[in-house]
C-alpha cells in the first residue's frame, strides 16, 4: 500500500517538474515534445538525459553536500554532465580536442553536481551493459580519482592550458580524434547544400524550411547583431568571410533541444572557393535547469538573455572555443550561434563492454571534467568567478578525498536506481496523457 502511495507521489513530482521546465515549449511545439518524450521512454538513460530539471530538483532539495563548501560551491559547472556529452571539436587554435560538449545547461553551482550527475549516468550505462555493481563502483572511483588528480595538476602547474588531444590520449578517445581528423568540410557541405548558379545554397530537406521575407529579414538582422559578439581576437580580418549566402529554418535536434526554434545560415567562409563555405547554427537558448533551484538573481544580472549566458558559460568552461561562437536575439529572445562543424565526433560507447576498457575511458573523462572546472576563463566576457577554482576545490576536499570518492560512488549507484524507477513512472504517466502533450495526439 505504501509502495503504491510512494510511487504515486513520485509520479506527481515528475509530472510537476517537467511541466514547470517545459510547459511553454510544449505548448509552442507539441509534436517536437511528443518525439522527445517517446525517445526518453526508450530506456532509463535516455530519460535521464532529458531530465536535468528533475536531477537538480532532487539534489538541491536534498541539500546534503559536505564537500561543496566555500568558493567550491559557486563555480562554473556544466549542468548536464552525462556519459554522452563528450566528443571532439576543432578549437580556435586549429587543434583537434576531445572535451565536454553541449553547454546549454551551464551555470554557476557546486562542483560536486557535475560529478554526481556523471556518476549516476555511468551507473545507468553500467546497468544497461549488465556490469556487476562492484565494477560500476570501481569505474566511478576511477573517474573521481582522475578528476582529483587533474585538479592537483592544475594547482601545481603554471598554466591552465590542458587539453585531451591526439598526442596524449589512447583507446576509443584517440579513435574519435582520428575519425574527426579524417573528416572534410566538403563532405558536410555536400550533404547539406546544392550548387545553384555557381554558388552554394541549402538543399531542400524535410528538416529545413524556407523563410518568408519578413522572417528572413529578422533573422538576417539578428545575424548582423551576432557578428558584433565575436571576440576581436577570434574575428576573421576578411570581411568576405561573413557574407551571408542562405538562411533556412531548422528542426530535428536531439532530446535537449526539442521545441527550440533554430536556423541554419550559410556564410562565404575563408575564400570564394565552394568548399570553404561555413554552416552556422542559430538556436534559441533555453533556461538552464540549475537556475530554477538556486538564487539566480546575482547571476542573471550579468546577462542580456539566455543566449548571452550560454556563450559566456561555454567560453569560461571550454577556454579555446569555436571561433564562430557568439550570440544574438530575435524578437527579444536570446539565441546561440556556432559553427556546424564537420570535426565533431561523439564518443561511441556501443563497443565498450569490458570494465578495463571503460576504465581507460572514464579516467580521461575525469580529467576532462576537471579541465572545464579549473581552466581559466580567459575567453570569458564576464568575471563571475574571481578565484582559482583548483585551489577552492583542493581546500574543500583536503584530507577527505577518499570520503568524496565514496560519497559520489554511493550517490551514483543509488540515484541510478531511482532513475530506473522514475523512468517507469514517466512512461506510465506519459501514456496516460498526464505530461503536457498526450501520447496519442
Amino acid at each position: 500500500m505504501s509502495a503504491t502511495h510512494d510511487s504515486t507521489d513520485r509520479t506527481d513530482v515528475i509530472v510537476s517538474v517537467l511541466a514547470d521546465a517545459f510547459a511553454p515549449l510544449m505548448e509552442a511545439d507539441p509534436t517536437a515534445f511528443r518525439a522527445k518524450f517517446r525517445t526518453m521512454a526508450g530506456d532509463p538513460h535516455a530519460f535521464y538525459r532529458g531530465t536535468a530539471c528533475l536531477f537538480f530538483h532532487d539534489v538541491v532539495d536534498d541539500g546534503d553536500d559536505p564537500f561543496a563548501t566555500g568558493d567550491a560551491g559557486r563555480i562554473w559547472v556544466h549542468g548536464d554532465l552525462h556519459v554522452e556529452n563528450f566528443g571532439t571539436y576543432l578549437n580556435a587554435d586549429g587543434r583537434l580536442v576531445f572535451d565536454v560538449n553541449d553547454f546549454d545547461e551551464a551555470y554557476l553551482g557546486r562542483f560536486t553536481w557535475d560529478l554526481q550527475r556523471f556518476a549516476a549516468s555511468l551507473a545507468l550505462m553500467g546497468w544497461q551493459k549488465a556490469l556487476p555493481e562492484n565494477d560500476v563502483a570501481a569505474l566511478t572511483e576511477a573517474y573521481v580519482r582522475a578528476y582529483l588528480d587533474q585538479v592537483r595538476a592544475y594547482v601545481d602547474s603554471e598554466t591552465d592550458d590542458f587539453a585531451l588531444n591526439l598526442d596524449n590520449t589512447e583507446g576509443p578517445i584517440l579513435a574519435a580524434l582520428v575519425v574527426a581528423r579524417r573528416r572534410r568540410r566538403a563532405e558536410l557541405l555536400d550533404a547539406n547544400t546544392v550548387e545553384v548558379d555557381g554558388a552554394r545554397r541549402f538543399a531542400d530537406h524535410p528538416s529545413v524550411r524556407r523563410l518568408e521575407d519578413d522572417e528572413r529579414e529578422r533573422v538576417v538582422a539578428a545575424f548582423e547583431t551576432y557578428l558584433g559578439t565575436i571576440p576581436p581576437r577570434r574575428r576573421s580580418e576578411r570581411d568576405l568571410f561573413y557574407e551571408l549566402r542562405d538562411v533556412v529554418g531548422k528542426s530535428g535536434f536531439g532530446i535537449g533541444s526539442a521545441g527550440l526554434p533554430a536556423y541554419n545560415l550559410l556564410v562565404e567562409g575563408y575564400s570564394q572557393a565552394l568548399d570553404n563555405d561555413v554552416v552556422l547554427s542559430m538556436k534559441q537558448a533555453n533556461v538552464p535547469a540549475i537556475s530554477r533551484y538556486v538564487d539566480a538573481g546575482a547571476v542573471e544580472r550579468y546577462f542580456d538573455h539566455e543566449g548571452h549566458r550560454t556563450v559566456v558559460s561555454q567560453r569560461a568552461l571550454q577556454v579555446h572555443t569555436d571561433p564562430m561562437l557568439g550570440y544574438t536575439d530575435l524578437d527579444g529572445v536570446g539565441y546561440v550561434v556556432a559553427e556546424v562543424s564537420p570535426y565533431e565526433v561523439d564518443l561511441d560507447w556501443s563497443g565498450l563492454t569490458e570494465p578495463d576498457d571503460i576504465a581507460q575511458v572514464v579516467s580521461l573523462l575525469g580529467r576532462a571534467t576537471a579541465k572545464i572546472h579549473c581552466a581559466s576563463d580567459e575567453d570569458s566576457d564576464e568575471d563571475l568567478v574571481e578565484f582559482q577554482v583548483e585551489d577552492a576545490i583542493t581546500e574543500a576536499v583536503r584530507g577527505r578525498e577518499d570520503e568524496l570518492v565514496a560519497w559520489v560512488t554511493e550517490f551514483g549507484a543509488s540515484y541510478a536506481v531511482r532513475v530506473r524507477d522514475d523512468h517507469a513512472c514517466f512512461v506510465q504517466a506519459f501514456r496516460e496523457g498526464r505530461i503536457g502533450v498526450t501520447a496519442t495526439a
